[in-house]
């Protein structure tokens, strides 16, 4: 923020933006002197979804806080108010990307099918020119993969949005991503269909090399749906760790489209699908960026719920008409590690705040594991105490018993508050680096099983070879 007014920006700032806008037009003008260099476009407006989400994120704060979404940084030794819901700008930022991105990866295909369009290398037989355009050459179902991918993302925005602004319980909403998903999951049944999978070769002589799900895969991935929203919300709390875990998911699965774009045999058979991935992706990589200048520590703004759900659901859309749901689960394993993690408290085994953030230590500025109190009136039931106490000794949850065995307190089952169990009292953006770095390094072992170990178990891999996981 600049000294002189914290909505305005500043000269260099401003210059910056600027300039790399100039360049984003000048390289999206350029495009249309080929077939439309869709990929290049894409990137182009990324850099252009950066430079507005920048500018309005500064430009909108005090509007939000205006309108009662604000809130305190509990973490800090001066708590001042600061805008929440910026998730929102992000959201609305990327739609508008896309939506106008539409034209470009179509672009070639929308010259050819309307008599012409300028295309001199289109010749037209009198016959083909008294049917009309050649629209049974439109690629429709990609068309309707990406408009359908558009409506999910806008219903999951409203979702969030919604959420910021009511405040609705977590058991209210945990299954509404699924309603979001369905044009996505119609038009994976319309468009590709597939509902079997790849047996590991040692149980093939019982279950056979493919074993056809049926409906239970549509299930699977409204459930990989549900999951991936809300599992983005619970690992949250501290100053970027939202922003941060999702630009680290997006990036590891943007490397993992351009492994087939760039490897041998190209075009693969699955190009379009992970060209289509990129052109999801690298907006939202654009918007992410930009959040993350104003969230990092010391956040200046909070990214809200909205962000979380629509953040999950661009790794669902890529994932599900991508085909590759499988390699996001193993993207979010420490997700996955933090909802399991979580389960005694989310379905109320044991007694779960509110809140679980870390506690902050106003003596030591350290963040310390917030923690659940018991009184000698509500102690855990024996089978929960016994499961309570092996946690305990295994060092993956904090006890504290009086003398006379009762339970005093005990962390809060999140991942955050169980590093701080491991690592001790830590600063706030070295927890958040610690928490990062750890996500980088259990997604890039994801992509190492993805393509590395999947071998040992599967006859061939689809990276350089046409196969199926």
């Amino acid at each position: 923020m600049t000294a002189h007014s914290p909505t305005s920006l500043s000269r260099t700032e401003t210059l910056s933006l600027l300039s790399l806008t100039f360049a984003c037009v000048v390289i999206l003008t350029n495009t249309f002197q080929g077939d439309g260099e869709p990929l290049i476009a894409s990137l182009a407006l990324s850099g252009l979804a950066f430079a507005a989400t920048f500018a309005m994120i500064r430009w909108l704060g005090p509007t939000f806080m205006k309108a009662g979404l604000k809130g305190v940084d509990m973490s800090k030794h001066h708590r001042k108010e600061i805008p929440e819901c910026m998730g929102a700008i992000c959201a609305v930022v990327y739609l508008l990307v896309v939506i106008i991105f539409v034209p470009f990866p179509f672009y070639k295909d929308i010259v050819a099918a309307t008599s012409g369009g300028g295309n001199r290398d289109v010749v037209l037989h009198v016959e083909h020119v008294q049917q009309g355009r050649f629209l049974h050459r439109f690629p429709h179902s990609k068309l309707a993969s990406y408009l359908s991918a558009i409506i999910s993302l806008q219903s999951i925005a409203i979702l969030g949005i919604g959420d910021d602004l009511f405040d609705i319980r977590w058991r209210h909403k945990f299954f509404i991503p699924a309603f979001a998903s369905i044009p996505l999951l119609v038009v994976y049944f319309v468009d590709f269909g597939v509902t079997s999978i790849v047996i590991p070769i040692p149980l093939q002589p019982y279950l056979g090399e493919l074993f056809n799900l049926g409906p239970l895969y549509y299930v699977y991935m409204a459930g990989v749906a549900i999951f991936s929203p809300n599992s983005i919300n619970i690992l949250a709390g501290i100053n970027g760790i939202e922003v941060t875990q999702s630009i680290v998911i997006a990036m590891l699965l943007a490397i993992n489209d351009a492994l087939y774009l760039i490897t041998p045999p190209y075009p693969h058979p699955a190009t379009d699908s992970h060209l289509f991935s990129l052109y999801f992706l690298l907006p939202f990589l654009g918007v992410s960026f930009a959040l993350l200048w104003y969230n990092r520590y010391p956040a200046r703004v909070f990214v809200g719920d909205t962000y979380c759900y629509f953040a999950g659901m661009v790794f669902v859309v890529v994932s599900i008409l991508g085909h590759f749901s499988k390699t996001l689960i193993l993207l979010l394993i420490p997700q996955i590690f933090n909802f399991v993690y979580s389960v005694p408290q989310l379905f109320g085994l044991v007694p779960c705040p509110r809140h679980r953030l870390p506690r902050f230590n106003a003596r030591t500025g350290l963040l310390e594991p917030s923690i659940t109190p018991w009184t000698v009136d509500r102690q855990p039931k024996p089978p929960i105490a016994w499961g309570l106490k092996m946690l305990h000794n295994l060092r993956l949850l904090r006890v504290t018993l009086d003398g006379q065995g009762r339970f005093v307190e005990t962390t809060n089952f999140t991942l955050i508050n169980l590093w701080l169990v491991w690592r001790g009292p830590l600063r706030e953006d070295k927890l958040a680096l610690e928490l990062t770095a750890m996500q980088t390094v259990l997604g890039l072992f994801g992509l190492f099983v993805r393509h590395g170990l999947a071998r040992v178990v599967f006859k061939e891999d689809n990276w350089g070879i046409t196969g199926r996981w």
